[in-house]
């Protein structure tokens, strides 16, 4: 699949695999913006992703070795998004603490061209909703929160 890019920053670096099989493509920061209870980052990359198709923005695993999780655990970039995709992530306890005492030089955080998210494109349903006065049954039913139903 072939989707055009712009790059709405000098900066911006193209976005990468990391390996030729990799589901999702690497997003880098071109900026930093650190605000009481969140830091934003900038790719400084416009997609145009085709109709039938969504991106699906996800943080890297190496989010666990920062002071911040993804705002919003997964975002969505539709087909007629044509903005720059930022990525917002709130302060985990131990980084909004960091805020607190006023020690924000010790924040772990991703710097302006490391990699911070990806993005996944995959291909949209086209969803039909029908209402029912009951659903069939299952080997799960009741079961909820990670539960299998046993």
């Amino acid at each position: 699949m072939k989707i055009k890019m712009k790059k709405m920053s000098e900066e911006a670096i193209t976005p990468t695999l990391a390996h030729k099989d990799d589901a999702g493509l690497d997003l880098y920061a071109v900026s930093k913006k650190i605000e009481a209870t969140y830091v934003e980052y900038d790719t400084g990359i416009a997609l145009e992703i085709p109709k039938g198709y969504v991106g699906l923005l996800f943080p890297r695993s190496s989010i666990t070795k920062t002071d911040q999780i993804l705002g919003n655990s997964v975002g969505i970039i539709d087909s007629n998004f044509r903005q720059s995709i930022r990525f917002r992530f709130k302060l985990d306890t131990g980084g909004y603490e960091k805020i607190l005492r006023n020690k924000i030089e010790t924040l772990n955080l991703y710097k302006v061209g490391d990699r911070i998210g990806q993005i996944v494109i995959i291909k949209k349903n086209k969803i039909e909703l029908t209402e029912v006065d009951e659903l069939s049954k299952t080997d799960r039913d009741g079961g909820m929160f990670g539960s299998s139903g046993k």
